[in-house]
């Protein structure tokens, strides 16, 4: 065995001791060995560690040193020189790395002490976002309170309701001692204690409006805090020695509806507010954080919105009941309008109806006796029975004229006419009646006037007789003269009357008629009762004139149906008057209007005097009227039958009889009914004879239903026996003669 080079130890080893420094190194060498691993995972897995660098040293330092120890295991027996190489160079590494390593850590503290600064700063960073979301989760709260609460308050329309209900949720939400609302009086002046909190029936305790406090909340849009000493504050009396809780106060908007229009949207009084206190618990050291006047302003404001969707609703509530109340008050006047209406179209229909048939019989009578043979006595006292039952026929039809015109129910029977026969005409029956006062009546027809017009000839014609016939009555010598022309565009406007707006066109024109007169004359302030209906003016004059009162307010309506205007010209009493009428009138050549049956009037010429054996039947169960007719159709020499009923109609008529005169307003009888039947019986219409309306009914109604059943004419009541020898000249020549009505 070669000897041993190394050192011999100083002492003997011991064998126990060897053996637990060889498995202390052994363990220690593993354990170095392990630790290097654990760190190589460690930044490999770590994204974000700043001394990857630190952590290779670390781990070289640690590996030499177990691979030191891992030598070592060699040492405790007899070794080699490579070994103890082996082990010295581990060691000089092992001092390099660890002296190297403890200069870098001088380098690393104060970067580490930094990273602790860091982790320092990163946890008030922390702490300061939770306070920021307890914030953030505190203002949820206050959104979700404010939330439910404008749905409490939205939900009802109700306005003691909405503000109950506000108080009673701003105090669970914001854990209140008392919430109070004063609300304004009615003067404006005064503020009063209207809903509290905590007492079910408030005092009324009432404050001045001008107080400081009050001024200082009301100007501005934000929750204020308020001395809890202020009058507005002391809304019940503290008990013992308690300190007030902190109080604020807020403004609420009230809606001002004054001029409140249901179609209109109201607007606010920006100085009629409500006051809303909130009082936090006494002896309490909470304050009132800033979220929490958010959401008393909020709040304040959602209850303004929901106070004026509610006072908005009242008040249209209470509009809507008052239109109600009106319209039913509208409609009962209505109804009784229109039976007050019916009622006196009823009577004046029945009157005219039979007022017409002794007016008929009067009349008829009279003529008869005009054509026998008189004395000059005899002769004026007829004429004067004639002219009054004339007069008063005339005054039926105007009260009937006057009675449709106001109801609507008359309306233009329009019509192609010859409109110098109307002028003419006028003038023939005028011109006796002005004779007889010495009066001169001259007409003058404009070159440019049309002959043939188109409207209606019968109203035109009592517009023009009124106005004429007024001319003569109120003149007792001197000259009326009537000018008729077509009015040229700077004739038709009258400043007295700026609601007339005639139109020209090329289908129609503008009749103006002058009827100017010698006459009374009138004073200025009476012209305006001249159209309206039963009024006279209070010259003599007039009152020894007579007249009902109708003629011009007629005439004024009828002017009105035909788009026209009409007045009257007088410089004064004694001077005179100028009647002046436009009306607008149709083109016949233009015109596409269907003709009515109306016939040309017969000039009396040609009337044919006598009809002897012509055979007539007459039908009408008043024996007055029928005894009437048959008394002047005799006279004319006709062959007459009377009948009175239906039965005894239809078994006397016959191919002989050539007209029938038939009341078809007879009761409990259709007369219609009798004109289809004689239709059936007699076929062919020469075989027929002609069936003629006489009635005194001048409803429009009637004479359409007589056209409708085939009758070929309608008379009116009363006739006379002029008129009755021109209805029958008519008749025979035409077949056809419906009377205008």
């Amino acid at each position: 065995m070669e000897a041993c080079n190394c050192v011999e130890p100083q002492w003997p080893a011991d064998e126990l001791l060897m053996k637990y420094q060889y498995i202390s190194d052994f363990f220690i060498a593993l354990a170095y060995f392990s630790i290097p691993l654990e760190l190589i995972y460690f930044v490999k897995k770590s994204a974000v560690f700043p001394y990857r660098w630190v952590l290779v040293q670390f781990g070289a330092f640690i590996v030499l040193c177990g691979a030191t120890h891992l030598i070592n295991l060699w040492t405790f027996s007899m070794h080699s020189k490579t070994v103890a190489i082996v082990m010295t160079t581990a060691k000089v590494l092992t001092a390099v790395v660890s002296c190297a390593t403890a200069l870098m850590l001088v380098h690393i503290i104060p970067d580490l002490l930094s990273v602790k600064t860091r982790e320092l700063f990163l946890k008030n960073k922390a702490a300061e976002l939770d306070r920021e979301m307890g914030l953030i989760r505190t203002q949820e709260e206050t959104g979700r309170h404010v939330r439910m609460l404008t749905h409490e308050i939205r939900s009802t329309l109700d306005r003691h309701t909405i503000l109950k209900t506000t108080l009673v949720e701003l105090g669970r939400t914001l854990a209140l001692e008392e919430c109070a609302l004063w609300m304004p009086t009615r003067t404006g002046l005064e503020l009063q204690l209207s809903y509290t909190l905590r007492q079910q029936n408030p005092v009324g305790y009432t404050v001045p409006i001008h107080l400081p406090v009050i001024n200082q909340v009301f100007s501005s849009n934000r929750a204020l805090k308020i001395s809890p000493n202020s009058p507005v504050a002391r809304m019940r009396p503290l008990a013992g020695k308690h300190m007030p809780g902190e109080v604020v106060a807020v403004r609420v908007p009230l809606l001002h509806l004054s001029n409140f229009q249901i179609n209109d949207w109201p607007e606010l009084s920006t100085k009629r507010y409500a006051l809303m206190v909130l009082m936090l618990p006494s002896d309490s050291a909470r304050q009132w954080h800033v979220h929490e006047l958010e959401l008393v302003e909020v709040v304040a404001d959602q209850v303004a919105v929901a106070l004026s969707h509610a006072a908005i609703l009242e008040e249209s509530m209470r509009a809507r009941d008052l239109l109600m109340e009106q319209n039913i008050a509208l409609d009962l006047a209505r109804r009784e309008a229109e039976t007050a209406i019916r009622a006196r179209n009823d009577f004046l229909a029945v009157m005219n109806h039979e007022m017409r048939t002794p007016m008929h019989a009067i009349i008829a009578l009279s003529s008869l006796l005009q054509e026998t043979e008189l004395t000059p006595e005899q002769r004026l006292m007829v004429e004067t029975i004639l002219k009054s039952s004339h007069l008063l026929a005339t005054l039926i039809n105007d009260v009937l004229d006057l009675s449709r015109l106001e109801d609507g129910s008359l309306q233009l029977e329009i019509a192609t006419f010859n409109l110098h026969s109307v002028f003419r005409e006028v003038h023939n029956l005028i011109k006796p009646v002005a004779s007889v006062k010495k009066l001169s009546v001259s007409l003058n027809l404009a070159a440019d006037l049309p002959v043939q017009a188109v409207g209606d000839e019968k109203r035109l014609m009592q517009i023009v007789l009124n106005v004429v016939g007024n001319a003569v009555k109120f003149s007792k010598e001197g000259s009326i003269s009537i000018t008729a022309f077509v009015a040229k565009s700077e004739s038709l406007r009258d400043f007295r009357a700026p609601e007339f707006f005639p139109v020209q066109s090329d289908n129609h024109f503008y009749l103006r008629v002058q009827v100017k007169d010698s006459g009374s004359g009138i004073n200025q302030q009476d012209i305006p009762k001249l159209f309206t209906k039963f009024a006279q003016t209070q010259s003599l004059a007039t009152r020894n004139s007579g007249g009902s009162g109708l003629g011009l307010a007629i005439c004024k309506r009828f002017v009105n149906l035909m788009e026209g205007h009409i007045w009257i010209e007088s410089e004064g009493p004694g001077k005179g008057c100028t009647a002046i009428f436009i009306v607008k009138l149709g083109f016949a050549e233009r015109s596409n209007e269907s003709k009515l049956p109306f016939v040309t009037k017969v000039q009396a010429n040609h009337v044919q005097t006598n009809f002897p054996g012509l055979k007539v039947l007459v039908m009408d169960d008043n024996g007055v009227s029928r005894s009437v007719t048959k008394g002047l159709l005799v006279h004319l020499g006709c062959d007459v039958t009377t009948v009175s009923s239906i039965d005894e109609f239809l078994h006397v008529i016959s191919q002989e009889h050539k007209v029938v005169f038939m009341d078809v307003c007879m009761p409990g009888i259709d007369g219609y009914e009798l004109a289809a039947r004689i239709h059936e019986k007699f076929t062919k219409r020469h075989e027929r004879p002609v069936l003629v309306a006489l009635t005194g009914n001048i409803d429009k109604m009637t004479k359409e239903n007589c056209m409708r059943v085939g009758m070929d004419g309608v008379i009116l009541k009363p006739v006379s026996v002029d008129k009755m020898r021109s209805v029958l000249s008519e008749l025979l020549e035409h077949r056809v003669l419906f009377e205008a009505m």
